[in-house]
């Protein structure tokens, strides 16, 4: 599962990302990961696939010792609702808990374009909290915790 933002598969999955995030964002609220900010040291890169079929991307990214973010998060379009974004969440949820980390955040969107992404988050039992991390704080973005 561990994998390479450099693929040209993978950077494909990751410009529609950004894209979308940035039609429902103004750039300066819009928060993703590009490849290079994907290739930090303190960043796990995850994919989902289908035998050579990429189906979805995420990653977790060390704040502190106990406590981790999600980042870029994002099915397919035409693998949406078949399970890839829980299991990628449930993936790193237990890759975090393994680390030891207490803890996991993630900032998201409040457009309608991000619902499903709120709604998969809270059915973990990610609960809204404040800003971490040196997010501004901003009516384009909400803020999610979980304890571990």
């Amino acid at each position: 599962m561990v994998d390479d933002p450099r693929k040209p598969e993978v950077r494909a999955i990751l410009e529609r990302h950004l894209t979308f995030c940035l039609t429902e964002t103004p750039p300066e609220h819009s928060f993703a990961l590009d490849v290079d900010g994907l290739l930090d040291p303190a960043v796990t890169f995850i994919s989902y696939r289908d035998g050579d079929t990429l189906l979805g991307v995420a990653a977790i990214k060390e704040l502190d010792p106990e406590h981790a973010e999600i980042k870029s998060m994002h099915t397919a379009a035409e693998a949406r609702g078949r399970g890839v974004g829980r299991a990628l969440l449930t993936h790193l949820l237990e890759a975090a808990q393994a680390r030891g980390y207490r803890r996991v955040s993630l900032e998201t969107g409040t457009t309608p374009g991000f619902a499903a992404a709120r709604a998969l988050y809270e059915s973990v039992g990610f609960v809204p909290s404040g800003p971490f991390g040196g997010y501004p704080v901003t009516g384009d973005n909400c803020f999610y915790t979980r304890a571990l």
